[in-house]
């Protein structure tokens, strides 16, 4: 039922009630004993025709039944949607009628409210279009009129703040709402990623690394065992190193070091094919003096003998690839040199830095050529091919020592330099290997 209806059903109640007691005492005033009311229910369209209503007295004039029924419609809607105030009196003029109800009679002596509470209890209306419960009807046009502000307020504060949201389309609205949403898992996505990869990227990094720190490792084992030199020798002196490139980083070290010398004896087992020049077989330098001792055959120059930077060219040919026999001797004396090749002198000399002693505490390179005391090599300087037996005597030995030496008569062991395996180390890839016998070198010549 509509809330006009239902206001409509409540003026025609009270106007009904009017008329039902307009013989009896003011509400204010109490009833003679005895006296009873009697309650009709009349329908709405009967109101004009069965039942005349009487008069209400305006101000300024009476008016039709027709035009005061509306003012009061008017009136009791108005009351309702803005003056809460007013519902309360209305409220408290339900409470005297239904004081004055409660006492009216039906012709069967029962009371009307009797009749009406059973009436209801049996589901019947039996005031027509009318409520049961007047009191009900006012609190129930409230609540629906207060919940339908509420909800008009609602939606009008809502419609305000989302005007520029709601001025788009539904449509592009949840297509908007989908790209966003789109977007957002993208970029998500891509950042996830870009995660893995960078995590990715951090564990091959580590592994390359482990494994270049193994190999490295790997390495210097290697290194660190070649540069003890290897003892599995059938003797301590029967071992070549070889030198196969020509670099400034492969070259032998000889650990011990030459005191104060006058005189001495250089002899060594070498052979090579390198051209032009075979290099540097060896150079011993000091501090303050590279070219301490130093022979060398460097470019297309013969091969020269270097004493405290002074040089002698040597008569000796020696790059034909094959094993050959070489000793220099020398002596501060008048800077007497010799040069035997195979075991036969083929060149000897004087003034080669006469009265010249050699320095101690130097350092002696197999290999190539110091610029600076154990360093600074140059790698067109650098020897090229296989050396063994390098001994150093302080003294200058017979030419009938030094032949027997080349012929493989006699074993001597250099006083002051031994060719022993554990006094010479190898660095940069420089090798030590078991050395053809005498007898197979000599066999080479």
């Amino acid at each position: 039922r509509s809330p006009a209806g239902m206001l409509l059903g409540a003026a025609g109640l009270l106007l009904a009630v009017a008329a039902g007691g307009r013989g009896s005492p003011a509400p204010e005033q109490e009833s003679p004993p005895g006296s009873r009311f009697v309650c009709t229910s009349l329908p709405l369209d009967a109101a004009g025709s069965g039942c005349p209503l009487p008069p209400v007295p305006m101000q300024g004039g009476a008016l039709p039944p027709e035009e005061e029924l509306k003012a009061t419609v008017l009136q009791l809607r108005e009351t309702v949607l803005q003056q809460k105030e007013t519902i309360g009196s209305q409220r408290e003029a339900i409470r005297e009628l239904t004081g004055k109800l409660s006492r009216c009679e039906g012709a069967d002596g029962k009371s009307a409210a009797g009749a009406w509470k059973n009436e209801v209890g049996k589901g019947k209306d039996t005031m027509g279009d009318l409520p049961r419960d007047p009191a009900l009807v006012i609190e129930q046009l409230s609540r629906t009129m207060q919940t339908l502000k509420d909800r008009l307020e609602s939606l009008e504060h809502q419609l305000r703040a989302n005007v520029s949201y709601a001025a788009l389309p539904s449509d592009l609205r949840e297509m908007l709402q989908r790209r966003l949403g789109d977007l957002e898992r993208q970029l998500l996505s891509k950042v996830a990623e870009l995660e893995d990869e960078k995590s990715l990227l951090h564990n091959e990094t580590s592994a390359h690394r482990q494994k270049t720190e193994t190999a490295l490792n790997a390495l210097l084992e290697r290194v660190s065992e070649l540069e003890k030199g290897n003892s599995a020798f059938k003797s301590p002196d029967e071992f070549k190193v070889s030198l196969p490139l020509r670099t400034n980083y492969l070259y032998g070290k000889i650990k011990k070091t030459l005191p104060e010398l006058y005189a001495f004896t250089v002899c060594l087992w070498l052979r090579s094919s390198a051209s032009p020049g075979i290099g540097t077989p060896f150079s011993y330098a000091v501090p303050g003096q590279a070219n301490e001792i130093v022979l060398i055959e460097w470019g297309n120059n013969p091969i020269e003998l270097l004493i405290n930077d002074k040089v002698a060219q040597l008569p000796l040919f020696i790059s034909d690839g094959k094993w050959h026999h070489i000793c220099i001797t020398w002596t501060t004396r008048d800077g007497m040199w010799e040069a035997f090749q195979d075991g036969e002198k083929l060149g000897t000399g004087e003034n080669l830095a006469p009265w010249h002693p050699i320095k101690p505490g130097g350092v002696l390179i197999l290999g190539q050529e110091q610029d600076t005391v154990g360093g600074r090599f140059d790698a067109t300087q650098a020897f090229v091919g296989e050396m063994s037996q390098f001994n150093i005597w302080d003294r200058v030995l017979r030419a009938e020592d030094i032949m027997n030496i080349a012929n493989c008569s006699i074993n001597m062991p250099g006083n002051i330099i031994p060719w022993v395996d554990n006094n010479v180390d190898v660095f940069g890839g420089a090798t030590k290997w078991p050395v053809e016998t005498c007898e197979e070198r000599l066999l080479d010549l």
